[in-house]
C-alpha cells in the first residue's frame, strides 16, 4: 500500500498527544509537536486541523496493545478516541502497534544524556515519529 500524500501520526496519551508528520512522498517522519489534552472534541478538532494543513489523507494512531498482543483498557480508550476521530476526519485512519515505543524513546534519550525535563517535552512527539516510521516502512514493503 503506497503512501498517497502526507501522513499524520499520533501517540495518544492521557495528558498529551504526540504528533508526527511525513513529507508528501511518505519517505520521512518528522516530530511535529504535542497537544495538551483538554477534551475529546477539542483534541480531535486540533488533529483534524493539522491533517488538513498538511493535506494528509491518512492519520495513523498508535495502538497500545498489551505485551501479550491483546486489547486491554488502554486499547479500549484508543478505540473510543478513534471513533470520535473517524466522525470528524474524512480520510483514512490506520493503527500501528505501539508497544514499547515510548519506552524505546525514553531509553534512547537517557542514553543521549538528555535531562528529565527535556525528555518530558519531546518524548510524545518522538514516540509519534517512531509510530509513523513503522507505518511508512510497512507501506514501502
Amino acid at each position: 500500500m503506497p503512501v498517497d500524500g502526507s501522513v499524520v501520526a499520533l501517540d495518544v496519551g492521557s495528558r498529551r498527544i504526540g504528533i508526527a508528520v511525513s513529507d508528501p512522498q511518505g519517505t520521512f517522519a518528522f516530530p511535529h509537536g504535542t497537544i495538551e489534552r483538554t477534551n475529546v472534541r477539542d483534541d480531535v478538532a486540533a488533529i483534524v486541523e493539522i491533517a488538513r494543513e498538511r493535506n494528509a489523507k491518512t492519520i495513523v494512531v498508535g495502538d497500545p496493545l498489551t505485551m501479550a498482543g491483546t486489547r486491554g483498557i488502554a486499547a479500549g480508550n484508543i478505540d473510543a478516541f478513534v471513533a470520535h476521530l473517524a466522525r470528524a476526519y474524512d480520510g483514512r485512519i490506520e493503527r500501528v502497534d505501539e508497544r514499547l515505543t515510548t519506552a524505546a524513546v525514553q531509553k534512547s534519550l537517557i542514553g543521549a544524556d538528555v535531562s528529565r525535563a527535556k525528555r518530558k517535552t519531546v518524548v510524545d512527539k518522538l514516540a509519534a515519529a517512531m509510530i509513523l516510521e513503522t507505518y511508512l516502512a510497512r507501506a514501502r514493503a
